[in-house]
């Protein structure tokens, strides 16, 4: 039996490079597809919102020259072709999954709104919200919370390159703690970052549990799902 009836997936747009460290990689896209059908055939809904960062980052565009606004244009472009990649494969293995964009691009997605969002999910399809929040300066966290929230999701589930919340990077720190449970007035307190300060501070408004792990670990969205104790869970105290 699922913990969840309906999840919002936030994946990492770096994690879908692979080890070439930009662009798709497709037998990741497989991989991740694979493990969202885990879960939708066991009778979760399921919403997922991809970062862009394989292969744009508006930030990184700000730092080159562009404005931030065009900066996070593209940045918002590259999560709608991410997200056509994931639910095309999705429809090869044999799930349904419906793109649905925060801007209009009406020949490669609908455009988003959370009451056709929430039938589309009712009906077992995999929703994949692409776009950001379609406006500059909010970053795909940020999406997340805030498409969790709109969709009545249970949990955000954060899939990322490590395996949970740690005191500091665990990539440059082999001394680095790692946190199983934590609240989210503990996490302000110590300053991890999480997420950034409004896709935070939307979750810890809005009561919305945060379960951080790590991606690429096989079956990891589907142990998420059943409830098993994997990664960082973040929830009220």
């Amino acid at each position: 039996m699922s913990a969840y009836k309906r999840i919002l997936l936030k994946l990492s747009g770096e994690v879908l490079a692979g080890e070439a460290g930009f662009g798709v990689s497709n037998d990741v896209v497989l991989s991740v597809a694979q493990d969202v059908k885990q879960v939708a055939d066991g009778g979760v809904e399921v919403a997922v919102v991809i970062g862009g960062g394989n292969i744009f980052r508006g930030m990184a565009g700000a730092a080159d020259g562009f404005s931030r606004t065009a900066g996070d244009n593209i940045g918002m472009l590259a999560t709608l072709i991410n997200s056509i990649m994931l639910a095309e494969t999705l429809k090869k293995i044999g799930v349904d999954a419906r793109v649905m964009n925060a801007f209009k691009a009406d020949k490669v997605a609908e455009y988003f709104t959370a009451q056709n969002a929430q039938r589309h999910l009712k009906k077992g399809r995999v929703v994949i919200v692409s776009g950001g929040t379609g406006n500059p300066y909010f970053t795909t966290d940020t999406a997340a919370a805030l498409r969790c929230a709109e969709l009545n999701c249970d949990v955000l589930f954060k899939a990322t390159k490590v395996d949970g919340i740690y005191d500091k990077d665990p990539m440059k720190h082999k001394d680095a703690i790692k946190f199983n449970e934590i609240t989210h007035s503990q996490a302000l307190e110590k300053q991890l970052k999480i997420m950034d300060a409004t896709a935070f501070s939307l979750c810890l408004d809005n009561d919305i549990e945060i379960l951080v792990f790590e991606l690429l670990k096989k079956g990891n969205i589907f142990r998420a799902a059943m409830g098993e104790k994997i990664g960082t869970v973040v929830k009220k105290g």
